[in-house]
């Protein structure tokens, strides 16, 4: 086809625009369809509006802003003018997004109507030119009503495929975040592929129910649609109550495992209702087996689990086709390398073998930001991107995670790495020392869970959360705090956090 020459995103969106103009793009809780051609229209008036502001190709473009239509056509006006996007978690305080927006140096920031004044100040104090709103509607703010204001026609800036198209922030463990690079044939190439490999086309209608400032809802949803000309249900937030009421108007959902947990809790989720669906997929943390089983047992479908991250896109998938295997993310993706190597040696081991993630593809981002000791340091030379994560390959091929090198969490979705709340738990008067682990749990898949020693005897965990509560956004908080005499440790003084995890790890089952 003629678009798989197209390597970027707005190729492959004006292309649509230009076969199918009036074919529904987005679709309304209510019902209400935003067309192919409007969406293109209302994104060239945010892209003259950026221009306005002074964004130029290769500028920064931060969006700290609730999920709404508009706020998905910010995506396509910054493609339109060349800027890099800069989704940043809805949940960041003021004080999270200090790091990111002065790491960064964007040219224009885009925040919630009710954040104007605290962000204008940080905008002030980092040099940041412009600063523009939108309410949670996304018809009201400074953004809606200056799009208002401009022209539908845009000229589009050239962008050559290796040009970045997003920054994303991720983390390990320790050390600051790193913002992870995406170029145009990054994203481009892994829309292609999935849309090929997940059989989209345009009759499809997904049910969108994701955060869009992240992988999952932004790239793999969205990028998606776009390539195979189909239409999404999005909806601002999930709630399986109009996930159940809309999904006969749907054919496709894409979720967390806790979409499903609580679908399977949900009444008015059967087995008719499901039945002329044509597919359900799960990312962004593992899905046990027992939820796979629990599923395909009511509703007759195989979940589709698959397997990806932030610098990467997605890696592997579960077969259209065939055995979606239980616990496992399925074979790697169509020009997509996956191996596992010795962590400490390199060396790639035998199938069946424990060792860590590496791939390498086209969908496999170019970089850190500003970081290339960094960025060396986590690929090979033979161009595999060390993951971190841990796992194995079967004999048929299918790829099993079976941990994370760096003790990363993963809680309905979200990425929470310890460090970040080990240091603000340490920063509590009354507190000594802490360890955070990640424990099992029916409904977010992984919690939070805070093991502190305490020197003062009056603390107890209302007190360690409200504590919390102006320094971690909430998904990062612990829901449970346990207050221990000392941290286990080995003989070389490190925490025993696997000890910790196995010691707790049924602390939320019932």
């Amino acid at each position: 086809m003629a678009d798989n020459a197209s390597q970027d995103i707005f190729s492959l969106f004006l292309a649509r625009c230009q076969a199918t103009p009036d074919a529904p793009f987005l679709i309304a809780a209510d019902g209400a369809v935003l067309t192919y051609a409007a969406a293109l229209a209302r994104s060239g008036q945010i892209a003259n509006l950026l221009r306005a502001q002074g964004v130029q190709p290769g500028d920064r473009v931060a969006v700290h802003l609730e999920k709404s239509q508009t706020t998905l056509l910010t995506w396509l006006a910054a493609l339109r003018t060349g800027a890099v996007y800069l989704p940043l978690n809805t949940a960041y305080t003021i004080g999270e997004l200090r790091y990111f927006l002065g790491d960064a140096t964007p040219a224009l920031v885009l925040c919630r109507a009710e954040d104007e004044a605290p962000m204008a100040a940080l905008c002030a104090e980092l040099g940041v030119p412009a600063l523009l709103t939108l309410d949670a509607t996304g018809t009201g703010g400074t953004l809606a009503s200056g799009a208002d204001a401009q022209a539908e026609d845009c000229t589009r800036a050239a962008i050559a495929p290796t040009d970045l198209a997003a920054i994303l922030y991720t983390s390990g463990t320790t050390g600051r975040s790193k913002g992870a690079m995406l170029t145009h044939a990054n994203l481009a190439s892994n829309a292609l592929t999935l849309r090929e490999y997940w059989r989209f086309t345009a009759d499809d209608r997904l049910l969108h129910a994701l955060p869009i400032f992240h992988t999952h809802g932004l790239f793999v949803a969205t990028n998606v649609t776009i390539a195979a000309g189909s239409a999404m249900i999005f909806l601002p937030k999930f709630d399986a109550d109009q996930l159940v009421r809309l999904m006969p108007q749907a054919s496709v959902l894409m979720g967390v495992p806790t979409f499903y947990t609580r679908l399977l809790a949900h009444p008015g989720f059967t087995r008719d209702l499901a039945a002329p669906m044509r597919l359900f997929i799960s990312g962004s943390a593992p899905l046990s087996a027992e939820t796979h089983k629990d599923f395909s047992a009511l509703t007759g479908h195989a979940i589709l689990e698959r397997y990806g991250m932030t610098e990467t896109n997605m890696n592997t998938s579960n077969p259209y086709d065939g055995t979606r295997k239980p616990g496992s993310v399925g074979f790697p993706l169509p020009g997509v390398s996956v191996r596992i190597a010795d962590p400490e040696t390199a060396a790639v081991l035998p199938q069946g073998d424990i060792g860590g993630i590496e791939v390498k593809g086209p969908n496999v981002f170019c970089g850190y930001w500003q970081m290339p000791e960094k960025t060396a340091e986590e690929h090979r030379d033979d161009g595999f991107f060390i993951t971190g994560d841990l796992g194995f390959i079967d004999p048929e091929g299918y790829v099993h995670i079976v941990g994370r090198a760096k003790d990363l969490i993963i809680a309905g979705g979200f990425n929470i790495y310890p460090a970040e709340v080990e240091a603000a738990l340490d920063e509590i008067p009354g507190i000594a020392e802490s360890a955070v682990i990640g424990v099992p749990h029916p409904d977010m898949g992984e919690a939070v869970v805070a093991v502190v020693k305490a020197t003062d005897s009056a603390l107890d965990q209302a007190a360690v959360i409200a504590a919390l509560a102006d320094k971690l956004a909430r998904f990062k908080q612990p829901r449970a705090v346990l207050f221990v005499p000392e941290l286990p440790r080995n003989t070389m003084g490190k925490v025993q956090k696997a000890l910790l995890r196995q010691d707790h790890a049924n602390l939320f089952k019932t």
